[in-house]
């Protein structure tokens, strides 16, 4: 799988901005910590 996007230019610091990659996995990362608290209530509630 390709990922990619257009950089909105109007931005002052798009420039600075991390790959494309780099922010995938920054926001994965971000993601996973609130997936595994989910799992874990909803895995209470079947119990």
């Amino acid at each position: 799988m390709h990922i990619f996007w257009l950089r909105d230019n109007t931005l002052e610091d798009s420039n600075d901005l991390p790959d494309p990659d780099i922010l995938a996995q920054e926001i994965a990362d971000d993601l996973q910590t609130p997936l595994d608290q989910f799992t874990a209530v909803a895995g209470g509630l079947r119990d």
